[in-house]
């Protein structure tokens, strides 16, 4: 068994026979270690797909499409998210190949920089990018159903709120009740996202092939034949105004385009779990960048054709209003009835999603709690605060009774409450790019300490060795992003600064007490 003190808090937190490691999107479980090397390349393959690709496809294009000036401008930015997680998931397959069986950033963190950085990293996911990422699930389930109903609206009221809480609370409670359920309805959920793209594909080409076979015939929004698609055009903000991008600045401009490129890496979440897909096949140097380098534009493709494809469906106008593009496509093209049907499946979806993540945010508070990072009340298995409610045995490790089915319930408690709180204090748009903020953060940390590693390690053994340029392009688009980012959005800058304060204070008053025990025995 892995032992608690090693388990990577980003990646996996069971046992070596039996590890979970999800994606910080669609939080789909992926088992390793017991049925090691026996993939192939088009497993891996498959695997990939069904890891990165989750619900931001239906939700991020019209956060990406508000801070573009033109549709093309906004396939463009989808474009880059997809280079970018690229170039990122070939990097990420070095680290996890040369450090086998650590299956996330932290410890890669900690090796090159130190446990400070590990730890504020362990410290982000849980207290800033978890939480976000339920939040935002929760809120794109409720504008789901209401843009079936026909109401957008990209800046919702206190309704739609309370609603995403309750969809929040349920998910959490979903997951206290049994760690096993949620986890064995991942093949499900994968098989209804992957029909709902396709069928919205269909949907794309059928209105231009109607289009061009009756000489005019338009059954979608009409802006697609007639406007250019990189003609700049006032954007609707959410309060109701529009912004003129003939009088935006280069710098402004670039402000608009790092928080456009948020919304689209959330739809690419999943990338960095490349190496979870090594542990598995049965030659990972030559088959993990086969599949990485099939996996990955595939879905470029897909997510390049899907955003197209909302063009096509719908008034231009309408896009960078909505916070669910799918169902408000699928409801203008073929009517409210089927839009009822594509909003059951597109939930399923999000669900799945937000099952997943609230499953991954309460291991990796358990695995904190284990390593000391956290109150180890935090670490319990099976327990509401510190009464015991499940029939698991006292000292039995965290780890294993999770695996048998036991809940951490005051992890997903914590995890609900902060979850919570960004729900009533921000809006999708506004928690995307936090999110975004303190993923890309670490993210840069951990592929420029790549590069590092290897001036300062060069005979650290690489099974996957990708082309320098490879990580140096994520490193200065990554930095870039971060940076201007954080320059465009100040109050969440702040936010996410202010809790790495509060986890330094927290590292060092932990080691401080440590020293005193030590000291006085």
């Amino acid at each position: 068994m892995a032992s608690s003190e090693t388990t990577p808090l980003l990646g996996d937190a069971g046992t070596a026979g039996l590890t979970t490691g999800t994606n910080d999107e669609d939080g789909l479980p992926e088992t390793r270690g017991t049925f090691a090397r026996q993939l192939s390349a088009l497993d891996g393959f498959a695997l990939l797909i069904s890891i990165v690709i989750g619900s931001g496809i239906f939700s991020s294009p019209g956060p990406v499409d508000a801070n573009v000036p033109s549709p093309g401008a906004a396939l463009l930015v989808w474009l880059l998210g997809g280079l970018l997680a690229w170039t990122g998931a070939l990097t990420m397959a070095e680290l996890g190949t040369a450090f086998p069986g650590e299956g996330g950033i932290q410890p890669y963190l900690t090796h090159i920089y130190g446990e400070v950085f590990g730890f504020l990293a362990a410290w982000s996911w849980i207290v800033a990018v978890m939480p976000a990422t339920l939040a935002i699930l929760s809120i794109v389930f409720v504008e789901s159903v209401y843009s079936s109903l026909g109401v957008n609206d990209a800046n919702p009221g206190i309704t739609h709120k309370l609603f995403s809480l309750l969809v929040l609370v349920v998910v959490g409670t979903a997951n206290s009740i049994s760690t096993k359920t949620s986890t064995r309805l991942g093949s499900f959920f994968v098989l209804v996202k992957l029909l709902s793209i396709f069928l919205l594909i269909v949907a794309g080409l059928t209105v231009v092939f109607v289009y061009l076979g009756s000489h005019g015939k338009d059954l979608g929004g009409g802006d697609w034949h007639s406007k250019g698609w990189f003609d700049a055009r006032d954007t609707v903000l959410p309060d109701g105004s529009k912004f003129d991008w003939g009088k935006a600045a280069t710098w402004q401009m670039l402000g608009f385009y790092c928080t456009a490129l948020y919304g689209a890496l959330w739809a690419y979440s999943g990338w960095d779990k490349a190496n979870y897909v090594a542990a598995e096949l049965k030659n990972p140097s030559k088959q993990l960048p086969l599949s990485i380098n099939t996996a990955i534009p595939t879905i470029i493709v897909c997510y390049v054709a899907a955003n197209a494809v909302y063009y096509i469906l719908l008034p231009w106008k309408v896009i960078s209003i909505t916070d669910a593009a799918a169902v408000t496509a699928v409801t203008n093209f073929l009517g409210k009835g089927v839009a009822y049907f594509a909003t059951v499946l597109i939930c399923l979806v999000v669900a799945g999603s937000a099952l997943g993540n609230s499953f991954v945010a309460g291991r990796m508070t358990v695995a904190a709690s284990n390593k000391r990072w956290l109150p180890r009340f935090l670490g319990t298995v099976g327990q509401i605060g510190p009464w015991r409610v499940s029939k698991g045995s006292e000292g039995e490790a965290a780890n294993e009774a999770m695996d048998k089915g036991e809940t951490p319930i005051n992890a997903l408690v914590l995890s609900t409450i902060l979850s919570a709180i960004y729900i009533l204090v921000g809006n999708m748009r506004v928690l995307l790019t936090f999110n975004g903020l303190g993923e890309y953060t670490f993210f840069f940390l951990t592929v420029l300490g790549s590069i590092i590693l290897r001036w300062r390690e060069p005979e650290l053994r690489r099974p996957v060795k990708p082309f320098i340029l490879i990580p140096i392009v994520f490193a200065v688009i990554s930095g870039f992003v971060v940076v201007r980012g954080a320059i465009f959005a100040p109050v969440q800058a702040c936010i996410l600064l202010g809790i790495w304060g509060v986890g330094l204070i927290f590292y060092f008053a932990r080691l401080y007490a440590f020293r005193e025990v030590w000291h006085r025995e």
